[in-house]
């Protein structure tokens, strides 16, 4: 991936570390995921994960508190409450697809029903990929660190071997 790496112990540099803050840990990624099978109410977080009450209770008012999802109370009985998505929190799918298909891939014993797939055509989804700014399909050797002042500029050296 080049010559130039990331500071990997400036932790302040990088989103990772703080995404994982917020999202490193198994129940967070479940009550996400659940989230976005349509579950809203604390009580269906509970039968559906089959998560202690105070560990839910924690990683619910953690992923309010990050902006990941957002306490509402319910219109007809406001003594009741629902979590539901915030946009911060939808922009999680795609990680989450990633992940999915990655245990999918090194998992041989999970076989997945029912199938994500396309509402159009009902065919399954793709590979989540590495996108180019212009749509082209990138992988590990296609990719590199360069500093922010000279993103978007190709290098002499980098020039020459492109018309090569």
């Amino acid at each position: 991936m080049g010559k130039l790496r990331e500071p990997l112990r400036d932790l302040t540099e990088c989103g990772l570390p703080q995404a994982l803050e917020v999202m490193g840990e198994r129940w967070s990624f479940m009550i996400l995921r659940a989230s976005f099978n349509g579950v809203y109410h604390f009580e269906e977080f509970l039968s559906e994960l089959g998560i202690a009450r105070n560990i839910l209770s924690n990683r619910l008012a953690k992923l309010v508190e990050h902006g990941i999802l957002i306490r509402q109370p319910i219109a007809e009985d406001r003594r009741k409450i629902e979590y539901r998505l915030t946009e911060k929190g939808l922009d999680l799918l795609p990680a989450m697809i990633a992940l999915r298909q990655w245990g999918q891939k090194y998992t041989a014993e999970i076989v997945e029903n029912p199938v994500l797939v396309d509402e159009r055509d009902r065919m399954p989804i793709g590979k989540v990929s590495i996108l180019a700014h212009d749509g082209r399909v990138l992988d590990k050797h296609d990719l590199c660190w360069v500093e922010k002042e000279n993103v978007g500029s190709v290098g002499e050296f980098d020039a020459a071997r492109k018309t090569a």
